[in-house]
């Protein structure tokens, strides 16, 4: 486009000219943080219907709560991108159109549709860890479940010290190999 003088009129360029050298990698350093922000969005709230229980609509669920956000993102950062196509000097207006285009593929191409309905293919076996490194992973309590649950025993009558007799009590017989 900028190099062939396509469309030199809608985006206000005077002149073709070469595609910038440095291009690629300014393109994957922005676009990775933005994709990694997309997918952070989506897959948590995704994971977070299927620990709370809900093994069926988990993926459809946490699409709808949180695709709000991506689509909102994903758009002022596509609008903030495209406004500097006109409006830019030589130099950014490549990178300001390569950046609006990966924003706009990236955001409802991939992260939308596509990681969705390959977490919908893989089921349960989207979480799926190895024994290795799930016994390795920290256990987090975003949410405070544990705490909650921690703070429901406090009421619970504490033991004055006082031991519960019981007579006959006995398990022989009941464990293998005992007699």
């Amino acid at each position: 486009m900028f190099n062939l003088g396509w469309f030199k009129e809608v985006i206000n360029l005077h002149e073709t000219q070469p595609v910038i050298s440095f291009l690629p990698i300014i393109l994957m350093g922005i676009l990775f943080g933005l994709a990694m922000d997309y997918e952070v969005f989506l897959v948590s709230r995704m994971r977070e219907e299927y620990v709370h229980g809900n093994t069926t609509t988990w993926v459809e669920d946490g699409f709808v709560h949180s695709a709000k956000v991506v689509v909102a993102a994903a758009v002022i950062m596509f609008a903030v991108f495209a406004f500097f196509v006109p409006a830019g000097e030589g130099l950014i207006k490549p990178i300001a159109f390569s950046l609006a285009v990966g924003v706009a593929l990236d955001a409802f191409l991939i992260r939308m549709t596509l990681g969705p309905a390959v977490m919908k293919l893989l089921g349960a076996r989207s979480w799926w860890l190895p024994r290795w490194i799930e016994r390795r992973l920290p256990v987090m309590d975003v949410e405070g479940e544990t705490l909650a649950h921690q703070l429901s025993l406090a009421d619970w009558p504490a033991a004055d010290g006082q031991l519960v007799h019981a007579e006959g009590l006995s398990a022989a017989g009941q464990f293998e190999g005992s007699t």
